[in-house]
């Protein structure tokens, strides 16, 4: 059975006019950046990712380079009535290879791990119940 295609998320960190924005990417190959503190990014049916071997590579003192990113099946992109996870979640998920080389929450690795719903609060991500 062949694989739905996904949208890819994730934070980008190459300089130049899009720096420190989330970049979308569609299956269609469209591509779009969005400013963090001006929108509310909502996915649903995530699946955490990343590249183990650059992520290591990264920990070990090696050039940062893009390595981990989230698939989902779904995102809506709000630009108002942005919900506060930060304050109503208490699971953040994040992704540092120079402090831990995969996705974490809660001090648990988590690559991999699917889950329903993720949010944005600026450059944060949250587990949405």
């Amino acid at each position: 059975m062949k694989q739905k295609a996904r949208i890819k998320v994730r934070f980008n960190l190459g300089k130049g006019v899009n720096y420190l924005k989330w970049k979308i990417t569609y299956p269609t190959g469209e591509v779009a950046y969005y400013n963090p503190t001006d929108v509310q990014l909502v996915m649903d049916n995530c699946e955490l990712r990343n590249s183990k071997k650059t992520a290591t590579k990264i920990f070990n003192g090696g050039e940062k380079v893009v390595c981990a990113w989230i698939l989902c099946e779904k995102i809506t992109i709000i630009t108002e009535n942005f919900t506060q996870y930060d304050t109503i979640c208490t699971h953040m998920v994040s992704y540092n290879p120079r402090v831990t080389p995969n996705w974490v929450c809660e001090g648990i690795n988590v690559d991999g791990m699917s889950m329903q719903r993720l949010g944005t609060v600026d450059r944060q991500i949250w587990l949405v119940h």
